[in-house]
C-alpha cells in the first residue's frame, strides 16, 4: 500500500469513527430527553397523591419496555412511542442502538458507586417466540427471554423471577411479584428491579447528624435524623418558582443528586406542575449554577417503592398493549400476545457515608473563620433526582415527603 493510498485509508477510518461517535452522540442525546420526559410524565402520574413518598428509575423502565417495542407493530408500537417519546427519534433501530451504548455506559464495572439494573423479559413456554427477537434483546439489552410454564407451574414461575430479581439486586429486593399476581393465562411478563448506593464525594459527617422534626405539612411534623454538612456546593434559586436547587456530587462526580427544594411557603405541587423536561434541562446546568459555601441539612432516609405498572402507562396512552385482541406483538411471537404485568420495584438508601479522603478535605474547610453561610434545609418536602453525569439521563426520580 502507498503512502498515498494509507493517508486516504486513514482519513477514511477517521471519518467513519468520527461519523460514528456524532451518530451514537446525537442518539444518546435523544435517548436522554425521552427518558427525562418519560421520567417527569411518570413523577406526575405517581405522584398524584401528594402525602406519598415516590421513587422509581424511568431509565431502568423505559429500558425494559423498549424491549417490548421491540416486538410491538402497528398502533400498539405507535402508542409505546408516543408514551416513552421513543418518536422524537423516529423510533427506528437508533433507539436499541442508543440503549445498546447507554447501557455499557451506565452498567460499566470499575465504578465508585453500586447499581444494580435487572430487566427481563419472561414468556410462557408454549409461546413460540422469534429467534430474532430473542437475538436482540441480547444484543441491545443484555437480557434474555426466558421461558416459564405459567400454565401449570404458576407459583414456581413466580418463586423463579423473584429470585432471579433478588439475586441481581444484592438481595434488596426479595419478593417483587406477590402471590396471585401472575396466572394460569399470563403470557408475558416484564421485570424491572433497581439497586443502587452511592457514596456522596464529601461525606456528612455522623456525629452532626441528630434528630430534627420534618414539617409533612402545615399540620404535621415528623422526626427525622438530619444530617448536616458544610462546604462548597453548586446550587441555583429559581423565583420563577420560589425553589432552590442543590447539586450533591457522589464520589467519582460520575453521577450527582439533584435536590429541587421550594420555600417553605411555596408547596411542592406547584414546583412538580410547572416542571417540563426543558425547564429541567434549563434550571440544572451546571455551568449556570454558583459554586458557593453552603450549609445543608438533608435527612437520613431510605425508601422501598413498589409499582404495578398498568394501569399508570395505560393512563399515559398506551392501551393496546394490554389488551389481549388489540396487542401487536407479531415482532415477538406468531402467537396472540398481550402483556400481562408490568411490575417495577426500586430501593434506595441516604445517608452520611462517603470517603476517608474527602472527609478531610471536609475538616479542613470546617476549619475556617466563622461566618454566614447561606442555608439548604430540606426539613420539608422536596423533588430529587439522581442523575449520570456523561450521558445527562435521568436515572432516578424521587419525592421525600414523609419519614
Amino acid at each position: 500500500m502507498s503512502s498515498r493510498q494509507r493517508g486516504n485509508f486513514n482519513y477514511k477510518l477517521a471519518f467513519k469513527l468520527f461519523s460514528s461517535f456524532f451518530f451514537l452522540s446525537a442518539i444518546m442525546d435523544v435517548l436522554a430527553e425521552a427518558n427525562g420526559i418519560f421520567a417527569l410524565n411518570l413523577l406526575k402520574t405517581l405522584g398524584k397523591d401528594n402525602s406519598k413518598n415516590v421513587f422509581f428509575s424511568p431509565m431502568s423502565m423505559s429500558c425494559a419496555l423498549a424491549m417490548v417495542y421491540m416486538g410491538a407493530k402497528g398502533n400498539t408500537a405507535a402508542q409505546m412511542a408516543q408514551v416513552l417519546s421513543f418518536n422524537k427519534s423516529g423510533g427506528g433501530g437508533d433507539i436499541h442502538q442508543g440503549f445498546q451504548s447507554l447501557l455499557t455506559e451506565v452498567n460499566k464495572t470499575g465504578t465508585q458507586y453500586l447499581l444494580r439494573m435487572a430487566n427481563r423479559l419472561f414468556g410462557e413456554k408454549s409461546c413460540d417466540f422469534l429467534s430474532s427477537f430473542r437475538d436482540s434483546c441480547q444484543k441491545f439489552y443484555q437480557a434474555e427471554m426466558e421461558e416459564l410454564d405459567f400454565i401449570s407451574a404458576v407459583e414456581k414461575s413466580r418463586k423463579h423471577i423473584n429470585t432471579w430479581v433478588a439475586e441481581k439486586t444484592e438481595g434488596k429486593i426479595a419478593e417483587l411479584l406477590s402471590p396471585g399476581s401472575v396466572d394460569p393465562l399470563t403470557r408475558l411478563v416484564l421485570v424491572n428491579a433497581v439497586y443502587f448506593k452511592g457514596n456522596w464525594n464529601e461525606q456528612f459527617d455522623k456525629e452532626n447528624t441528630e434528630e430534627r422534626l420534618f414539617k409533612v405539612s402545615k399540620n404535621e411534623e415528623k422526626p427525622v435524623q438530619m444530617m448536616f454538612k458544610q462546604s462548597t456546593f453548586k446550587k441555583t434559586y429559581i423565583g420563577e418558582i420560589f425553589t432552590q436547587i442543590l447539586v450533591l456530587p457522589y464520589v467519582g462526580k460520575e453521577l450527582n443528586m439533584i435536590i429541587m427544594l421550594p420555600d417553605e411557603t411555596t408547596d411542592l405541587r406547584t414546583v412538580e406542575k410547572e416542571l417540563t423536561y426543558e425547564k429541567f434541562v434549563e434550571w440544572t446546568r451546571l455551568d449556570m449554577m454558583d459554586e458557593e459555601e453552603v450549609e445543608v441539612s438533608l435527612p437520613r432516609f431510605k425508601l422501598e417503592e413498589s409499582y404495578d405498572m398498568e394501569s399508570v402507562l395505560c393512563s399515559l396512552g398506551m392501551t393496546d398493549a394490554f389488551e389481549l385482541g388489540k396487542a401487536d406483538f407479531s415482532g415477538m411471537s406468531q402467537t396472540d400476545l398481550s402483556l400481562s404485568k408490568v411490575v417495577h420495584k426500586s430501593f434506595v438508601e441516604v445517608n452520611e457515608e462517603g470517603t476517608e479522603a474527602a472527609a478531610a478535605t471536609a475538616a479542613i474547610m470546617m476549619m475556617r473563620c466563622a461566618r454566614f453561610f447561606p442555608r439548604f434545609c430540606a426539613d420539608h418536602p422536596f423533588l430529587f433526582f439522581i442523575q449520570h453525569s456523561k450521558t445527562n439521563g435521568i436515572l432516578f426520580c424521587g419525592r421525600f415527603s414523609s419519614p
